[in-house]
């Protein structure tokens, strides 16, 4: 006689039958639908404002115009004999969409900078400032600017800002290690020594310089991504690409990080390599970022707690829609500091701070007041 068994009788064999299991699935596909819808949402407002911002400008250049600019530089259409639509191509593709471009290079690495330091940190609060890197890339365009160097070629600030914000991230955390180990409040008050150094050298090289590198000095440390080439573009997107792709293959990882080092420890994550590659890749991104355009700051603060608040603590969405909204913040930020002074060009940075200082005391206040106090 033979014995049927009827798996659908009990929920504990049929792991699809189980109500819990059920339901954390249907949480995952909601999830990602969420993200997606997100992103696409995303995306469809950085087409709008990088065509938008293409044709703001003293000469102001009509949509459908920068389209066909676009299109044309593409191979998509003959070179115009009207020698207005040739102005108008030179306009859009050699002057503005490379800022356009850069603005969205730079705002995607920043932002997937904070991502990763709130990961790493576990905090909301934390940002790439923290570890030295903004500073020290200042310290050392600053450098250039009082040693005359600018004078061997375009290439040398850039070079100098980011090589000097990578040796500062690593000087950190290397004097932030103690047995083998780094404790994250050792790095924090670490970031902080090395941020009033770098500051204090700032402040002197601001002394010892005359009045024209005074004001490139002062001009720097505000941010802007006026005079941007495609040159420019080219070398900071493929550094971009790499930081955010290694940030992409760290996001499971710092998921079982949110629960706790111990925990993930346990669950098989090496705690001090994943910070280290972690820090390693915010050097690399806001590197990049800064050595271009100067200090620009907030970005990596406050995108990713926003995007948080949308999507989730999941790293691998957050990371995504983070980097997608820190490009089309900074674009939007860039396009207004080119119209809100008319005849002017409103450094990027100070744009940033001024919107970014009340919302970080906000987010101050509300996170002190969930916590019911920090004793």
């Amino acid at each position: 006689m033979s014995l049927r068994i009827d798996h659908h009788a009990d929920p504990r064999a049929d792991p699809r039958a189980d109500p819990r299991t059920a339901h954390r699935t249907g949480h995952r596909t909601r999830h990602r639908r969420l993200v997606a819808l997100t992103l696409v949402v995303l995306l469809a407002l950085v087409l709008v404002v990088a065509v938008l911002s293409a044709g703001i400008g003293q000469y102001p250049v009509a949509p459908r115009d920068v389209v066909g600019a676009v299109l044309r530089a593409w191979g998509a259409g003959g070179a115009p004999s009207d020698p207005d639509a040739r102005f108008v191509d030179q306009v859009v593709t050699g002057i503005r969409l490379p800022r356009v471009a850069l603005a969205l290079v730079v705002g995607a690495a920043l932002a997937a900078a904070g991502t990763l330091m709130q990961a790493v940190f576990a905090n909301p609060l934390a940002e790439p400032a923290v570890i030295g890197v903004s500073s020290g890339a200042a310290l050392g365009a600053s450098s250039t600017v009082v040693l005359g160097w600018v004078s061997a070629g375009l290439w040398v600030t850039p070079t100098a800002a980011f090589a000097c914000g990578l040796v500062t991230t690593l000087l950190v955390y290397g004097l932030s290690r103690s047995g083998g180990k780094t404790e994250v409040v050792t790095l924090v008050l670490t970031g902080i020594a090395v941020n009033a150094v770098a500051g204090a050298g700032i402040a002197l090289l601001t002394f010892l310089a005359d009045t024209q590198a005074r004001e490139q000095i002062v001009f720097w440390q505000m941010g802007s991504i006026n005079g941007a080439l495609w040159t420019d573009v080219a070398v900071a997107l493929p550094i971009v690409v790499v930081g955010v792709g290694g940030a992409a293959l760290l996001v499971r990882e710092l998921d079982l990080l949110a629960l706790g080092e111990r925990s993930a420890s346990h669950l098989g994550v090496d705690v001090e390599r994943l910070r280290i590659v972690a820090i390693v890749l915010v050097a690399l991104l806001v590197g990049a970022g800064v050595a271009f355009t100067g200090i620009i700051a907030f970005v990596g603060l406050v995108v990713p707690h926003l995007l948080r608040m949308v999507v989730g603590p999941s790293h691998g969405g957050l990371l995504a829609t983070s980097t997608v909204a820190g490009a089309l913040l900074v674009l939007v930020a860039d396009t207004a500091a080119r119209v809100v002074v008319p005849n002017a060009d409103l450094p990027l940075g100070l744009l940033t701070s001024l919107v970014g200082g009340p919302f970080f005391f906000w987010l101050l206040r509300r996170t002190r007041r969930r916590a019911g106090g920090w004793a």
